[in-house]
């Protein structure tokens, strides 16, 4: 383990990924606490590097040892790294595991769509939803949030270590979508109610903005699925509206590896 004084170069690097233009040149996120380190260790992933306080030393997962570079830092300075308001004393790096769109459409599985979903918490919660009900994968449009965004990350609990991961212009994914026989449902008021909306194996489930839905962010889409209300609410939050869908999807045994 090596000690890092607070004003050290090593941790300038480590601030930069606070941003989400340091994030995306130096294509490296940050995940903190040992709950969610040791859920990338789990899936496989090995950190680029470990930043630790000397108080949570004995919080470090014991199938970390070995794995990428160990620093210890001072607690002031970990205060500067966080982004949480009580940071948790551990921090790691990892090289942001992205797919390619055509690799990840040709797999022929059912997808998510994160059409210009723009708060973080929900996009997070959205890809936890859909790795719950099978599915594997999921493609962020270019306007949405960034799928390593740390409140995205953190809000997934894990999944973000076990999908996999697509960044793509909206146009491009409608063009590849189709190339590839995917039909794209869209989350929308008015589509065909649930439960009877028969959903496509290869469905492309597309879950939009939270107020301007997905006029924006994906102008053409092949089907429309709507949530039956009975209350006089505006609508649902995006992450309970996909969860619903996701949920029926999934009713139908159209997700993979699903328990139910």
């Amino acid at each position: 383990m090596i000690t890092l004084g607070a004003h050290s170069p090593k941790l300038d690097a480590v601030r930069e990924l606070r941003t989400k233009k340091g994030r995306r040149e130096r294509k490296q996120f940050v995940v903190e606490g040992s709950t969610m380190l040791e859920e990338a260790l789990a899936a496989g992933l090995v950190p680029v590097a470990l930043y630790v306080i000397e108080q949570s030393i004995e919080a470090l997962p014991a199938s970390a040892a070995g794995l990428g570079e160990t620093f210890l830092v001072p607690e002031r300075a970990m205060a500067k790294l966080s982004l949480l308001e009580t940071p948790p004393g551990i921090l790691a790096v990892f090289a942001q595991p992205s797919s390619d769109l055509e690799e990840l459409l040709g797999r022929g599985e059912a997808l998510l769509l994160l059409a210009g979903v723009g708060d973080p918490g929900n996009a997070g919660t959205l890809l936890r939803t859909a790795e719950i009900f099978g599915m594997r994968g999921a493609i962020f449009t270019t306007d949405a949030v960034e799928p390593f965004n740390p409140k995205v990350a953190r809000a997934t609990m894990g999944a973000i270590f076990r999908m996999k991961l697509a960044l793509a212009d909206p146009g491009e994914v409608a063009d590849a979508a189709r190339r590839h026989g995917f039909t794209i449902v869209a989350a929308e008021r008015g589509g065909t109610p649930l439960p009877g909306f028969v959903f496509p194996k290869r469905s492309l489930i597309a879950i939009g903005h939270e107020r301007h839905g997905l006029a924006k962010s994906l102008p053409g889409y092949d089907v429309a699925v709507g949530i039956p209300q009975r209350g006089e609410g505006e609508s649902l939050n995006a992450s309970i509206a996909g969860g619903i869908i996701l949920y029926a999807f999934a009713q139908q045994g159209k997700g993979t590896n699903v328990k139910l």
